[in-house]
């Protein structure tokens, strides 16, 4: 592990710093408690309204996890402890079944990994994202996943009965093709070819699977688009996205002082084309505008993605039902008044 490294806590009124070298970051796990499961979403550019996450901080260790700055409210810090300060949600099963028997529950999709991956390594250990999937099936709501872990291939058979009963999706994250590139900046992320398997085993298992290049990187990952997509399309892959590195708040720092560290031939190169596709920032915290960039750079890299994505007979269009469709089929509450919202596809 890195040695304790955080930025300043921006609601903290001191922060403090070490005399002598810090010592090794060690993983330390708090089981809690929660008083609610689902968070609710109103930004115009995320396409999906409830999420579950059954834990904070997440032992992939990304440097761009958009996530970071989560960890601050908990009187944390952004870097090194949220990679190692990890907060387990063990009612999350329980509460998830409580919000579905809600009279006034509409019986709309949940995403698991708004915030944090549901499929870190601590879930093979307390299973709440798979207790999580259970309770959807036997309520019968229709869930998506997003998560850049091979681990999620181990509810294949229960995501596929999932789906064919309420509807189900799981988009695996792969930003890079190249595991060396890969290792340097999301460090305790499964290997890209691991991840390829798991999509092909969630898609033989029937289980409707995308990849998302996320986050796409400038002068960095940009190159690997043609292989990341074709790869995946080989393992069984129906649709695929993209979406610009963010950099809020506290993720900053951490990115770029990681990104020196591990990549300094590339850092520079790499701040440059963000600002390009940023229009002169390193990040753009506008709705409308977080999620993509603009200018010359950007519209290459787009019509690049465009390209391979048809080429490859990716169909975007093909996961536009599961979810939305599936919502008449969910166990609805009695009393339950007033029509169903259809909710959002995860890449429209």
């Amino acid at each position: 592990m890195r040695r304790v490294d955080n930025p300043p806590n921006p609601y903290e009124s001191a922060h403090r710093e070490w005399l002598e070298p810090p010592p090794p970051a060690r993983v330390e796990v708090y089981e809690e408690h929660a008083r609610s499961i689902l968070s609710e979403n109103d930004s115009p550019d995320i396409p999906f309204r409830w999420s579950c996450n059954p834990y904070r901080g997440c032992q992939h260790a990304c440097a761009y996890c958009y996530a970071r700055p989560t960890h601050e409210y908990l009187g944390l810090g952004a870097g090194t402890d949220f990679d190692t300060h990890l907060v387990v949600k063990v009612n999350a099963a329980e509460l998830l079944a409580g919000v579905f028997s809600r009279p006034r529950w509409q019986g709309e999709s949940v995403h698991f990994s708004g915030a944090t991956d549901a499929y870190q390594p601590l879930e093979a250990v307390y299973h709440l994202t798979r207790s999580c999937l259970e309770t959807c099936l036997a309520h019968r709501n229709p869930a998506a996943v997003v998560t850049k872990s091979c681990l999620v291939a181990r509810d294949a058979d229960l995501l596929a009965e999932l789906n064919r009963v309420a509807g189900a999706q799981v988009c695996v994250s792969i930003p890079m093709a190249d595991a060396a590139v890969s290792r340097a900046v999301e460090p305790q992320a499964p290997p890209p070819g691991r991840r390829f398997e798991a999509i092909r085993r969630l898609a033989q298992a029937g289980v409707p699977v995308g990849v998302l290049v996320a986050p796409l990187i400038p002068g960095l990952n940009d190159r690997d688009i043609p292989e990341v997509l074709q790869r995946a399309r080989q393992a069984g892959a129906r649709r695929a996205n993209f979406v610009l590195l963010r950099l809020p708040g506290s993720v900053e720092q951490v990115f770029l002082e990681r990104l020196r560290q591990a990549l300094p031939l590339r850092a520079g190169r790499v701040e440059q084309r963000l600002r390009d596709a940023r229009g002169g920032r390193l990040n753009d915290a506008r709705f409308g505008c977080r999620m993509s960039g603009a200018g010359p750079y950007w519209d290459s890299v787009t019509r690049l993605f465009d390209a391979w994505r048809t080429r490859l007979g990716y169909d975007n269009a093909a996961h536009s039902g599961p979810v939305s469709e599936s919502c008449d089929r969910c166990t609805v509450p009695a009393g339950n008044p007033g029509r169903k919202q259809v909710q959002l596809t995860l890449f429209d």
